[in-house]
């Protein structure tokens, strides 16, 4: 560090946040509020349904409880902090605390997307091959899907983190942002990162870019064996589960590519806010709803808890 020049040694940064202080900022950050809190308790129900009712301990409701306790964990990365530097006015935030802030949610970020492609191939063997998935989705399978999406996702996330906090910063270091995030971060650097640059792409490329190829590839032929089904409202169901799925996908992974697969120049702080509302804050709260609450098995897990806690307390 003593050889960059022109560099302060100050160790805390400023988070800019998602909006300037004003009357109507308290508003949105009360609805952001109100989304973390459903977020947090829609996953935890998830989390309590899964693990109380023996018919939900298969492979698909597996990954899904990896899901909500990731959605849990990103959720709580950020929306608490933000909201409590509104309300107090202090912004700022250690080296150590934005050091974890990017670990912990490039760990997410990348861990979720792995797991939401090894979601989607539960359901192409479930949906194209269901006598092959007992075979192929067994419970060591699941296993080693879901861990690897932690231990993959750590990993890379170790290596960014470690490299984004050794850059220098030069003057200000406010970051016009909402949390750490690394694009940000890279903009307050005072030395070249364009090679550093070209790693993130390469991480893209296997976080993202190969991962929501097999998703789409996967749901493709979801939807061509759906077509070859003589129930038209099997196939209506099929159609809109598919469609549910896609929409939070695209959700996800769409601003997640837009932000991280762009050169520094080409970045905004206004549309990198904008764009990480969806990855970070609105799709934790709507993956309980898209991939559980609409399910007939999780519908029925419900009444029978409910069920059992009404008679229990009669």
């Amino acid at each position: 560090m003593m050889g960059w020049p022109n560099h302060t040694f100050s160790s805390d940064f400023t988070l800019l946040g998602l909006f300037s202080s004003s009357p109507t900022s308290l508003v949105f950050y009360s609805l952001i509020f109100v989304i973390f809190i459903m977020s947090v308790t829609e996953n935890a129900f998830m989390i309590l349904l899964i693990c109380s009712d023996s018919r939900l301990h298969t492979p698909m409701y597996f990954l899904l409880r990896h899901l909500s306790v990731m959605d849990i964990l990103h959720v709580s990365n950020i929306v608490p902090k933000m909201v409590t530097d509104f309300l107090s006015g202090s912004r700022t935030i250690s080296l150590a605390g934005c050091g974890f802030q990017v670990f912990l949610s490039l760990t997410l970020l990348g861990g979720e997307c792995l797991l939401l492609a090894a979601m989607s191939y539960d359901r192409y063997v479930a949906i194209c091959h269901p006598l092959r998935y007992p075979i192929l989705m067994k419970e060591y399978a699941s296993a080693l899907m879901a861990g690897g999406s932690w231990l993959v996702g750590a990993f890379n996330s170790t290596v960014h983190t470690a490299y984004t906090l050794q850059f220098p910063f030069c003057g200000s270091r406010a970051i016009d942002h909402f949390f750490c995030e690394v694009p940000a971060m890279l903009k307050l650097s005072c030395v070249d990162t364009t090679r550093y640059e070209q790693g993130v792409y390469v991480s893209g490329m296997i976080f993202l870019l190969i991962p929501f190829s097999l998703i789409s590839a996967s749901y493709g032929q979801i939807v061509l064996t759906v077509l070859q089904m003589k129930s038209s409202e099997a196939r209506k169901r099929s159609f809109s589960t598919c469609s549910f799925h896609m929409i939070v996908v695209l959700m996800y992974y769409g601003p997640f590519i837009f932000t991280y697969m762009r050169p520094k120049s080409y970045h905004t702080p206004g549309q990198d806010k904008f764009l990480a509302i969806f990855y970070t804050i609105l799709t934790p709260s709507l993956n309980p709803i898209i991939y559980s609450f609409r399910n007939q098995d999780v519908l029925a897990a419900m009444k029978n808890m409910l069920k059992s806690k009404f008679l229990h307390e009669k």
